[in-house]
């Protein structure tokens, strides 16, 4: 993704072949290291096309991907009992364990914004 979003904003600037040396300097002049063999796949399939009927084509093909969409309806809710007061006086509460942090949670020595 970062391969390829780095040859888009090449193209955006007026690149319309960007190289792979291009694309490594836009990498790195953000910090990544780029990966030689993703690069080297993604600009053999993209040389000799043009970057914007490709995005043209590939929209045309996910606007005729169904999205899902419309959901069910909501569960209806349960019935009242009908001794009325008497049944949940029966019912207990259900006691609350306390919470046990889970290791996966930890920041495991580095945070998201370091």
């Amino acid at each position: 993704m970062k391969h390829l979003a780095a040859y888009l904003l090449l193209g955006i600037g007026g690149n319309t072949s960007p190289s792979a040396d291009d694309i490594k300097g836009v990498l790195s002049a953000v910090g990544i290291d780029a990966d030689d063999d993703r690069l080297e796949k993604l600009i053999s399939e993209l040389k000799g096309k043009d970057i914007q009927e490709l995005i043209s084509e590939g929209s045309t093909k996910l606007a005729s991907v169904p999205s899902g969409g419309g959901g069910g309806g909501g569960a209806a809710a349960p019935a009242a009992p009908a001794g009325g007061g008497a049944a949940a006086a029966e019912e207990k509460p259900a006691e609350k364990e306390p919470e046990k942090e889970d290791e996966s949670d930890e920041d495991m020595g580095f945070g998201l914004f370091d």
